[in-house]
């Protein structure tokens, strides 16, 4: 299994922006397309930064869905709309992780 951690910076008063997308409309898009998201966090100190995981089989699996999503009729349309008032996201980083074989889930 592959987890991969994705950072979003987030521009400058478009914070709401983004978490409307992501709660009206990415997460759903995500879901119809298989794209399985772990965990969701926005920054403790109210930096404009979102956080979230995803899980998924091998890296060709993940380029895959990111290719289908990066594809998606209403993903474009959506990304569209949003950013009428200008561009959300700053920038999109992303690490790639695998569980520790010495982590005992409790």
């Amino acid at each position: 299994m592959i987890y991969e951690l994705r950072i979003y910076t987030i521009l400058p008063g478009r914070i709401d922006a983004i978490r409307k997308r992501f709660s009206d409309h990415t997460l759903g898009i995500f879901d119809r397309l298989g794209m399985q998201v772990c965990d969701f966090w926005e920054d403790l100190e109210e930096q404009p930064k979102l956080y979230y995981t995803m899980k998924y089989e091998s890296i060709e699996e993940r380029t895959r869905q990111w290719e289908a999503f990066s594809q998606d009729k209403e993903w474009n349309e959506v990304s569209q709309r949003s950013e009428q008032d200008g561009k959300i996201v700053e920038r999109v980083e992303s690490v790639f992780m695998k569980q520790a074989d010495y982590f005992n889930k409790r």
